[in-house]
């Protein structure tokens, strides 16, 4: 009470907002009749004042009443439409990076431009989000007349541009495009190679139209980029063949660490095979362009040294199923990575599956939170607003509208069955198209739109049927659904970016019907048939009662309801609307209605009557309230996991950027070198361990395998008074002796190429594998609270550890392959550039480890941090550039020591 009391005296919290903005709305009207006395020229050249004023040092704020009024007068000139004073505050609220609530017919799209030509002035770009492509292509060329006639270049992303394209759009000082555009030339950027194929520039602004849908219903399934796996059946079985033709001297078996490795002799003899078989076509086993093929030979040959049928696996209709080594039991639907288990499959001889593998993926909610600033618009977002807050930090402002609402919502009517239903709608329908009253019937799915289709039919009633195929077919059909005795059966997703204009929209019609008529004379006669026509139906509509909204069926969010509503009634047009509900539709089922049916028989409701009271209206609201809530937090669960890659993802991603912009990556290449070496070193000879306890012979076999040298590693250990530290310092030596003579051999600047080229590779490639091990965790995870764990914090814990084990598997796998591999000294510089993806990539919006969220429990989100490369040169005598010392080098005082024992020490 006392709540509703403060709110009459003081205003809510969102009057009190309108109401500060409301000033500026004044400053922007003081400017109107100086700007229509400037000539297009010189209203043209207040775009470069205004640039010119932001260089020395003004802020966008400064700027804004100048830039609004700007655009205003822009519009005017270029469209004919004037910005009312309800959509100069929409700007405003989109400026301040915040979600405006506009009402359908409101104008949101020609709201945008006062924002996105204020923030596109610095140069920076700023995207416009929308549902389409339609819409992206309609908008950018509609709304592009205002910012080209003001000097500023649009862009437009649409499915099958080509980079080259793409980066000209993302160029532009404001971008249109869908969400899905944006979202995966982010990750494709991400998988990119070098710098400058990459096509989107830094995040700045981001204005989201029809934000509830994008940010909210279209969040609950991710981005995903996934294709083939480079391997193929045939490689497989060919190679598989060669496996048992060696001998035992021909690898080295490790059980212990279940490892196996190929012996000189066994590289020599495995090279002869393949050669005769046409697989190995130059150099040798180890050159630079066969890197594949070796992976193909240690998968097969793990395949069939290391995994024992009806032990590891079982072979059973035709496929190979692991046996959980803790359970016995089968693990039905898992597969071993990196083409392991199609190795296994060859060498059983069943069928060799093809896997796609996901590249890279990320949530809506995450993509968007990328954006320093970030905006929204839509007819219904105030039902949502919570979320909005929570997950993206945007407050909702609701806008009044330009004229008075008059629409009469009626209350819901209740049939006991969905044939009932059905019959009082086409009734309705009839009704109104005998009155000549447009009516829009808005269904929740294809197949409920068909089955009343055919109702109509029968009755002999004209209508038109929408769907979500055709997005420009869609927006004429309803652009057309305001003529008078006009019946139009839509979907949710139908029409949306297009308004219901009672007599037909105009614009639409010009422009559909003049299309193919070159003769002018004809043109004016047939554009002023149309005007008439348009006008004489707007009076009919008018004088019926207007649009007439008609919903077959409660959605689960309420938001989706008012979304239908919401198209009559426009601009202070009469309309009416009503929902017709039965027991039998589904939110009613979840609400209970078989108690619920009981009571209405027992009250002796006949056949054709319906239940009408508002208590029924917010008995129903409640319902959608709690199914919205738990929908929320379905979402705000799946964001909680996200969140712990999408740390990851950052650490990866921006790690990438910086080794595609190092001219040289020597220094890291050399620090991964020393860390291998020194994880080797300290698996074998653990710190402050006795001599008897050191592992001399696996440290040696180590060696070997990682940094193919066969270091005198037992004589060493035999020496008094050796240590660890001592051993480690050995081992650097002599593999940096060995690499400085291989760069020497090369020449540094292929050296340089082929490290950069290869660390790439080998970083995108356990990313990968990274990224599928984390799937197959998620999937799983939720079992743990059985256990009384919670799956979140356990997740976070497992998915830190794996990440730590896939930055040491990739520090020993560069290092291996840049040991092993022989160059060709005469190799062009396009055979070590990285290699294109094989097969084409596959985009998709699905992931099944997401389909068990709701068992996922709470926590926050886990934070990895990068380590920065260090790259900056050391000078001995400046103690000041020591900071840049790798850890693992000699410190450059001079005392012998390794930098992080020395002077790097952390106190």
């Amino acid at each position: 009470m006392f709540g509703a009391i403060a709110r009459r005296v003081f205003g809510t919290a969102n009057d009190r907002l309108l109401k500060t903005f409301k000033a500026q709305v004044a400053a922007i009207n003081a400017l109107e009749s100086q700007l229509q006395a400037l000539s297009d020229d010189e209203l043209r050249g207040r775009t470069a004042l205004l640039r010119e004023r932001l260089e020395k040092g003004e802020t966008e704020d400064d700027i804004l009443v100048d830039a609004f009024a700007t655009v205003r007068e822009a519009a005017r000139r270029t469209l004919g439409q004037r910005h009312f004073d309800v959509q100069l505050l929409g700007g405003l609220v989109l400026h301040k990076g915040m979600i405006a609530e506009m009402r359908t017919g409101e104008g949101k799209t020609l709201v945008s431009t006062l924002a996105a030509y204020l923030n596109a002035i610095s140069g920076k770009g700023v995207h416009v989000v929308t549902v389409n492509d339609y819409l992206a292509k309609r908008d950018s060329e509609w709304m592009g007349q205002i910012f080209r006639f003001l000097g500023l270049s649009v862009g437009v992303i649409v499915h099958d541009l080509n980079d080259v394209e793409r980066q000209a759009a993302y160029g532009a000082d404001i971008t249109y495009g869908t969400n899905n555009e944006f979202g995966f030339d982010y990750l494709r950027d991400n998988m990119k190679f070098r710098l400058e194929e990459m096509v989107q520039r830094p995040f700045h602004f981001a204005i989201v139209d029809e934000v509830d849908s994008i940010l909210i219903d279209e969040a609950r399934t991710p981005l995903i980029i996934s294709g083939p796996t480079e391997d193929n059946s045939e490689l497989y079985q060919r190679v598989d063949k060669l496996i048992p033709q060696l001998a035992d001297d021909d690898f080295e078996k490790d059980e212990k660490a279940r490892s196996v490795n190929l012996t000189e002799a066994g590289v020599e003899h495995i090279e002869a095979m393949l050669t005769e078989i046409g697989l190995l076509k130059s150099g040798n086993l180890y050159d630079v362009q066969n890197v594949n093929l070796v992976h193909h030979v240690n998968q097969a040959l793990r395949a069939h040294k290391l995994f024992t049928r009806d032990v590891d696996y079982i072979v059973t209709d035709d496929k190979v199923v692991i046996i959980d080594e803790f359970t016995g039991r089968m693990m039905e639907g898992r597969r071993y990575s990196e083409g392991l288990h199609q190795a296994l499959e060859a060498k059983e001889t069943v069928t060799i599956q093809n896997e796609n593998q996901t590249l890279a993926s990320i949530t809506f909610q995450n993509y968007f939170r990328l954006y320093p600033k970030l905006s929204g618009m839509t007819g219904t977002a105030m039902t949502e607003a919570s979320e909005f807050a929570e997950i993206y930090n945007l407050d909702v402002v609701d806008i009044p509208t330009n004229l008075p609402v008059q629409r009469k919502d009626a209350d819901d009517e209740v049939y006991r069955t969905a044939r009932e239903k059905f019959d009082a709608i086409v009734e309705l329908v009839a009704e109104c198209r005998e009155r000549r009253q447009p009516v829009l019937v808005g269904t929740v799915s294809i197949e409920k739109s068909e089955m009343l289709s055919e109702l109509l039919k029968k009755k002999k009633i004209p209508h038109e049927v929408l769907n979500a195929r055709h997005h420009e077919r869609e927006a004429y059909i309803v652009s057309l659904a305001g003529v008078p005795g006009g019946v139009t059966i839509a979907t949710n997703m139908a029409g949306r970016g297009t308004d219901i204009q009672l007599g037909g929209n105009l614009d639409m019609r010009l422009r559909h019907e003049l299309a193919n008529i070159a003769d002018e004379a004809e043109r004016a006669r047939l554009t002023a048939a149309i005007k008439a026509e348009v006008e004489e139906g707007k009076a009919v509509a008018l004088a019926a009662g207007g649009l007439y909204v008609i919903g077959t069926e409660r959605h689960e969010s309420r938001r989706i309801d008012n979304q239908l509503r919401g198209r009559s009634g426009r601009q202070g047009d009469p309309g009416a609307s009503k929902f017709f509900l039965s027991l039998e539709d589904d939110l009613m089922r979840i609400f209970g209605s078989q108690r619920m049916d009981g009571m209405l028989q027992k009250l002796g409701l006949q056949e054709g009557e319906a239940i009408v009271h508002p208590w029924i209206n917010k008995a129903l609201e409640k319902a959608q309230q709690k199914v919205e809530a738990r929908n929320f937090d379905i979402r705000k669960n799946l964001l909680k996991f996200d969140d712990v890659m999408n740390d990851q993802r950052k650490v990866i991603y921006e790690q990438r950027k910086e080794l595609m912009s190092a001219t040289d990556v020597s220094q890291t290449i050399i620090d991964m070198r020393h860390e291998a070496s020194e994880d080797l070193v300290n698996k074998c000879i653990p710190p402050r361990a006795y001599p008897e306890q050191w592992d001399v012979n696996g440290l040696h076999e180590d060696i070997v395998r990682v940094f193919n040298m066969d270091l005198p590693i037992e004589e060493w250990s035999k020496e008094d008074g050796i240590a660890d530290q001592e051993i480690h310092h050995r081992v650097i030596e002599a593999t940096d002796r060995k690499m400085a003579e291989k760069a020497a051999n090369y020449g540094p600047d292929i050296m340089r190429m082929v490290e950069k080229s290869l660390l790439l590779q080998v970083l995108d490639q356990a990313w990968k594998d990274h990224l599928l091990t984390l799937d197959h965790l998620r999937q799983g995870i939720g079992l743990r609270a059985y256990g009384q764990r919670d799956p979140l914090n356990e997740y976070k814990r497992e998915a830190f550890n794996l990440f730590e084990e896939m930055l040491v598997l990739l520090r020993e796998k560069i290092t291996s392959l840049l040991a092993h591999i022989e160059l060709r000294v005469e190799a062009d510089p396009e055979e070590l550039a990285p290699p294109r993806p094989r097969g084409p990539m596959i985009e998709s919006r699905e992931d099944p480890a997401f389909a068990d969220a709701e068992r996922q429990a709470d926590a926050a989100a886990a934070g990895l941090q990068q380590q920065p490369m260090r790259t900056a040169a050391v000078n001995p005598a400046d103690p000041e550039t020591w900071a840049s010392t790798s850890r693992n080098a000699p410190c450059p005082c001079g005392s012998g020591k390794k930098y992080k024992h020395c002077h790097g020490a952390v106190n």
